[in-house]
């Protein structure tokens, strides 16, 4: 019998169960696919006694995860989490070892992938991380593979499903943010401390490796403008459903003679754009190549099913000998591109302000969009619920984001504001 791929397994959360659990339900399938059997032959967590739903008792149990590097595997799999730390650690060991590594981590690759990537080539090893971004969906293989002969102009999506699935209820129900949060929370779709994703940073981390692989840079994280979902309001997206728009999460990246531009920030999307449509906890990544045209990756983006496939494809992969550069090209032919100013960014907006009601509010508004270069496509004012204040909402016409950044600085501690003004960009 051919030799089997034998694979350590570092995490048995959500993630690694599932793995053990495709591994074993698609054992025949798998190996044909593969050419070769794929068997797991040591595992490491933190509780030995814990009950995950799965028979880890036929595997060696090792109590230090980073031991896993030393152990008699071909490849180990990290899924532990976290950007530095233990995960960082095995990645290293695993790697100078000379085995292969296959990651779900998309902080330790957004902050080391370039080390790691360096490490793997220099070992002439695998360094795979399919499930990294977007879950199930093969985004980074297509990028990698696919839109090889392309040169990709723009890369942009839905990278997080909870808040995917907190502005999706929010749309559906007319629910404000802080209940459906908690409802997140208890359905398990937010963590207890949901600031990674709520803020951005999750997107921001996804969007920094799509960027790598499309544009063929180094990974530049630290240059990703990061914006979230935490101050959108059921009349944000009430507002915007009567314009034609829904609000969604949106990374977007971009590489010009400007440089690199990569943003997470809170859009109004268009109801006939696909990305409208990404309803849920569902994940959508739209690619543009010169030749190929407009790509969209849509599917699960995260779950013990989606996530565990995409990390049994690599191991198929690896398998069948098939990898490359980690980021599409050898880190040596990487482009160490200077970050592109967000100020000089074109586009629509549109702007949220709750305001004092009372004569000459509007005229002040309206006279800051002038001072700063911003001309006004619509204006509305609606009563709210709170005496004395009212909410106004403007759409502008296209305008640097630098103009608009400067309108609202000449409003910043205007006794007309009642709180701080909010900015959505509009994807057109």
């Amino acid at each position: 019998m051919t030799t089997a791929l034998r694979v350590a397994l570092a995490g048995l959360g959500t993630v690694g169960g599932g793995v053990i659990r495709v591994l074993e339900t698609n054992r025949e399938l798998i190996a044909r696919r593969a050419g070769r059997p794929i068997e797991i032959v040591a595992v490491s967590a933190r509780d030995r006694t814990k009950d995950r739903g799965v028979d880890v008792s036929g595997y060696e149990w090792v109590d230090d995860t980073t031991a896993l590097a030393r152990c008699d595997a071909d490849v180990v799999v990290e899924l532990v989490g976290g950007a530095d730390g233990p995960a960082l650690a095995l990645a290293r060991a695993t790697l100078a070892g000379g085995k292969g590594f296959v990651t779900a981590n998309k902080a330790m690759l957004a902050h080391h992938g370039i080390e790691l990537a360096e490490m793997a080539e220099a070992a002439r090893v695998p360094l795979k991380f399919e499930a990294a971004v977007a879950g199930g969906i093969p985004v980074i293989k297509g990028l990698r593979e696919g839109v090889a002969a392309n040169a990709v102009a723009r890369v942009y999506g839905i990278l997080n499903g909870t808040c995917n699935f907190i502005l999706t209820k929010m749309e559906q129900e007319g629910r404000d943010f802080a209940e459906v949060l908690a409802e997140a929370q208890a359905l398990g779709f937010a963590e207890s401390d949901p600031s990674f994703d709520i803020d951005g940073v999750d997107a921001a981390h996804k969007l920094s490796i799509l960027s790598s692989i499309a544009f063929g840079t180094r990974p530049a994280f630290g240059d990703v403008a990061i914006g979230g979902i935490r101050n959108v309001t059921a009349a944000d997206v009430a507002e915007a459903q009567a314009l034609g728009y829904r609000v969604r999460l949106v990374g977007m990246a971009h590489a010009d003679a400007n440089g690199l531009f990569q943003r997470v920030h809170a859009h109004l999307v268009p109801h006939d754009h696909p990305l409208a449509h990404v309803t849920g906890s569902t994940n959508a990544v739209v690619a543009e190549g010169n030749f190929v045209g407009r790509l969209l990756f849509q599917g699960a983006g995260a779950g013990d099913g989606p996530t565990a496939s995409a990390v049994v494809a690599d191991l198929i992969d690896i398998a069948r000998g098939e990898f490359g550069p980690p980021y599409a090209m050898p880190v040596a032919s990487l482009a160490e591109i200077a970050p592109a100013a967000a100020g000089a960014q074109r586009g629509r907006a549109y702007l949220r302000f709750a305001v004092a009601d009372r004569i000459g509010v509007l005229a002040e508004i309206a006279a800051a969009m002038r001072d700063a270069g911003v001309s006004i496509e619509s204006l509305i004012q609606r009563a709210v619920p709170v005496e004395g204040t009212a909410l106004v909402v403007i759409v502008t016409h296209e305008a640097p984001g630098s103009h608009i950044e400067a309108a609202l600085e000449r409003l910043r501690g205007s006794q007309s504001l009642a709180g701080e003004p909010l900015w959505m960009h509009i994807l057109d």
